[in-house]
């Protein structure tokens, strides 16, 4: 009992112990710096704010700007807030407010603005003293040079080199080699170029040069790198829209020049990156503080491998966050993967092998996972070409084996498939099962069919005109007892006859003068044209006489004039499913004979149809997109190797939409002559030739169109 009652006592004794030096730390603990408040005061027309600490900082603290939305973001390492609240408005000149974060044992003080705009720090006393630059325009709008860096060499050093190459998206980048990451950077826009000014620096004489880039097909067309005191001055000439980022990773200065895109849909441009600017200034910082700075700037939760160590020097000014961490992770050899709103940073290396452990394990995994056996009622599609698309195989059935390389099933998966239920009979992984049946939901649908009606239009227009003259004589004086024809002295006489057997019957050399051989002018109209299709030619015939009957003049005159119209008009209609080829036609087969190898004669047959021939494919928009081929055949004249064929073909490729018409072929032909036949000297006498000749004159016109209208069925209704 008294052993316990001395063990109580040396316990109080401790508690005692340790509740005074709790006490004794508590002032150190009280001294740690504290925000006390954020005020904010115009001088001078220039924003200044002044945050009130409950002790001096040792050193001006790291802070950063942002272009868009406009911030200004103050790190305070070992300071919390004692204000009592995260927000303070403002509203005062180009500020809005302040937003105080904690996190750990630092503070962020973020200041909303207006307009972008840059800040000068100093300390006074126990204050942080911001001061805005002068309406919040940033010091290069306002025409005065950037400090990108300050200079921290005491004598001049000369730069490695200068390179240009191009970048994504056809950017310009200009690389400066700098001989220490202390060389200090100045850049101005001077008019409609840049001047980027190396300071306390030279550089080679085979740099001193003015370089033509134009052949790159970037913004930048012309770079001029000079000696100017003791400082090298690089003018970048850049042409048409641009914007221009810099940044430096350790001895590596560079500038890019980026064609500028405008797009109205959106609220910020740039290209390839859309986060927001940020300017980063730090001399040998850790890895992994860096990406601590970034996380803390954006609304992702970052996770660094333990592999990931190291410093960087990094100077960047106006570059978007996500090319800021490209920026260190290509400097550093890291590599990302996103998952959510979390990215883990690891080395390039460690993330392969950790996705190949992982792809590894899956497919142990497998090879380990029970199989299980799942059936599959197809409606639409044949199980059998689904069943050779599963195994990537040429036969209907499998059970295991090897597949190649558009094998679906796994390794281990097998299908057997059954025409008469038309059903597949799958056995596989339950993952893999769940994928085919996935696929198959999307496989196993009705087609959209689709109506092409076409009208096929062959419309002709004749004309035709003809004149012809029947004239001829008889004299009977001779047979009668005169003396026939007429004198031509000496005694002689001539007489005119239609042949040569008239004149001999007129003349008492044969029997009686026939009636048809009384003609000597034989040209009646021609009426044989096509244009006047079998039509017969009106005649009308007088005769000239004497008194007693002896001499005959016959004259007779013939005339015709045919118009002709006509139109066909043939209509085939075909329904068939999407991307199918249809098929239909009507006519007739002509027999020919033709000749074998063995010398004997077989018939054959030749088509003259009317063929509809087409493979429709829906479009998603609703259009059809067919594959036509139409041939309008008719049968020819007769030959003596058979019937020719008058054959009309179109053959193309049209998008049409839904319902609408479209022509897809016309042939426009149009024939026209004139013939006459005449007696030679006789027919070419004024008025009096007519007598001496006939003429036809033919006109033919014909045209052929093709009309096409898809329609996609929706109903059967539609069908009917």
């Amino acid at each position: 009992m008294k052993r316990t009652t001395q063990e109580n006592k040396s316990m109080g004794l401790s508690r005692m112990l340790g509740f005074a030096l709790a006490l004794l730390a508590t002032p150190a603990a009280w001294a740690e710096a504290q925000i006390r408040a954020i005020n904010a005061s115009q001088q001078a027309g220039v924003d200044v704010v002044r945050i009130e600490l409950s002790e001096p900082l040792s050193a001006l603290p790291a802070g950063f700007t942002v272009q868009a939305p406009p911030r200004i973001a103050i790190d305070l390492p070992g300071v919390t807030n004692a204000i009592g609240r995260n927000q303070v408005d403002i509203n005062q000149g180009n500020l809005r407010s302040a937003n105080v974060a904690q996190a750990g044992d630092r503070s962020r003080v973020v200041l909303n603005l207006r307009n972008a705009s840059g800040y000068k720090a100093k300390l006074e006393g126990n204050a942080l003293v911001l001061v805005l630059d002068a309406a919040g325009v940033p010091a290069q709008a306002a025409g005065e040079p950037v400090h990108f860096a300050q200079s921290l060499n005491a004598t001049p050093l000369a730069l490695r080199d200068v390179d240009f190459r191009r970048g994504a998206e056809g950017s310009g980048r200009v690389v400066v080699s700098l001989p220490s990451n202390q060389v200090g950077v100045d850049i101005q826009q001077q008019g409609p170029n840049l001047v980027v000014e190396f300071l306390r620096s030279s550089v080679p004489e085979n740099l001193r040069r003015r370089v033509d880039v134009v052949d790159f097909g970037t913004p930048v067309q012309m770079i001029t790198t000079s000696q100017v005191g003791d400082r090298v001055r690089m003018v970048v000439e850049p042409k048409g829209n641009w914007e221009h980022s810099a940044y430096q990773s350790d001895n590596q200065f560079v500038l890019e020049v980026r064609p500028q895109k405008v797009d109205p849909n959106k609220l910020t441009q740039g290209p390839g990156y859309a986060g927001d600017k940020l300017s980063l200034n730090f001399q040998n910082i850790e890895v992994r503080a860096l990406l601590q700075v970034i996380a803390d700037f954006t609304n992702f939760n970052v996770v660094t491998s333990d592999t990931v160590t190291g410093t960087v020097t990094l100077r960047l000014k106006d570059v978007p966050w996500d090319q800021a961490l490209d920026i260190i992770m290509q400097a550093k050899g890291l590599g990302l993967k996103k998952s959510g709103n979390v990215l883990w940073i690891a080395p390039k290396d460690e993330l392969a092998a950790k996705e190949k452990l992982e792809l590894e394990s899956k497919a142990a995994i497998a090879q380990l996972e029970p199989l299980r056996n799942q059936s599959f009622q197809l409606n639409y599609v044949k199980a059998e070409d689904i069943a050779k698309g599963l195994t990537g195989q040429s036969t209907g059935s499998s059970g295991g084996g090897s597949g190649n390389a558009t094998r679906i099933l796994s390794s281990r998966g097998s299908v057997i498939f059954e025409p008469r239920t038309n059903q597949l009979f799958v056995s596989d992984t339950p993952s893999k099962l769940e994928e085919i049946q996935s696929m198959i939901a999307k496989i196993d649908i009705p087609v959209r069919q689709v109506l092409i009606e076409a009208r096929i239009v062959e419309a002709n227009d004749k004309f035709g005109r003809a004149l012809g003259v029947k004239l001829g004589a008889n004299d009977l004086r001779g047979q009668q007892g005169g003396i026939p024809g007429y004198g031509v002295g000496g005694g002689n006489y001539v007489t005119l006859g239609g042949n040569y057997n008239a004149v001999g019957s007129q003349t008492n050399q044969g029997a009686g003068a026939a009636y048809s051989n009384t003609q000597f002018i034989n040209l009646p109209a021609n009426v044989s044209a096509d244009s006047f299709a079998g039509a017969t030619a009106t005649n009308v015939a007088l005769t000239l006489f004497s008194a007693t009957a002896n001499r005959f003049l016959n004259l007779e005159l013939s005339a015709l004039e045919s118009d002709g119209k006509g139109k066909i008009v043939s209509s085939p209609r075909v329904v068939t499913a999407d991307q199918t080829k249809a098929i239909i036609e009507q006519g007739e087969e002509l027999p020919y004979q033709q000749a074998t190898s063995s010398g004997a004669t077989s018939v054959s047959f030749k088509k003259a149809v009317l063929k509809l021939e087409v493979t429709p494919q829906i479009t998603p928009e609703g259009g059809v997109i067919m594959t036509v081929d139409v041939n309008k055949d008719s049968r020819g004249t007769l030959t003596p190797q058979g019937y020719a064929i008058n054959n009309k073909h179109v053959a193309t490729q049209v998008l049409v939409e839904n319902g609408g018409t479209v022509v897809i072929g016309g042939i426009y032909t149009q024939d026209e002559g004139e013939t006459v036949n005449k007696v030679p000297v006789l027919g070419d006498v004024p008025v009096l030739g007519n007598l001496f000749k006939n003429k036809t004159r033919t006109t033919s016109k014909t045209e052929l169109l093709i009309f096409l209208t898809p329609k996609v069925v929706t109903e059967r209704a539609t069908l009917r």
